[in-house]
């Protein structure tokens, strides 16, 4: 697990992402820098907290990027369990979109009901899709995003990032 000196970093994984505007109201209040993770040109607010990266076409090619950067002491938002087991496992706080935080103790059951709806679908199953993104979800997240923010914060991580503040940015 990697720790960096570096001030807390929150990353999005944005090409589906609903949550990116209050991602952007919880970064500001706590002056958190975030990273727009996409694998096209996204439309983002012109601030010095934040920065598009755009990553090459291809499977993977932003949850790579997020990984790999990704540590203790960094928040990631993703709904895609198989990054979001990369990102716990280097020790990022990470949570869903509904504000489902991913931990640890849950991301084994997270991935194998992911594989298992995966299995079903592939074996011609109706599994439905998911339910639609609700504004409960969208309080949930809030309230999930500046609660693991003031975690970190507590735990002695720091925020107040400057314009290019992370030396691997």
């Amino acid at each position: 697990m990697t720790v960096r000196a570096d001030p807390i970093a929150l990353y999005l994984d944005a090409d589906a992402c609903p949550v990116k505007e209050e991602a952007y109201k919880v970064a500001f209040r706590h002056q958190v820098r975030v990273f727009v993770v996409a694998n096209m040109p996204l439309a983002v607010p012109r601030h010095p907290l934040i920065e598009r990266l755009v990553v090459p076409a291809g499977p993977d090619a932003a949850d790579d990027l997020i990984a790999a950067r990704a540590c203790r002491g960094d928040v990631v938002v993703t709904a895609d369990v198989p990054l979001a087991a990369r990102c716990v496992a280097a020790g990022a706080d990470v949570i869903a979109p509904t504000g489902k935080p991913f931990t640890g103790d849950s991301i084994g059951m997270a991935l194998a009901t992911r594989n298992l709806m995966d299995d079903l679908r592939s074996a011609g199953a109706v599994t439905g899709g998911p339910r639609p993104f609700s504004a409960r979800d969208r309080s949930a997240f809030l309230s999930a995003l500046d609660l693991a923010l003031v975690r970190l914060k507590r735990a002695g991580f720091s925020a107040g990032a400057a314009p290019g503040g992370r030396a691997d940015a």
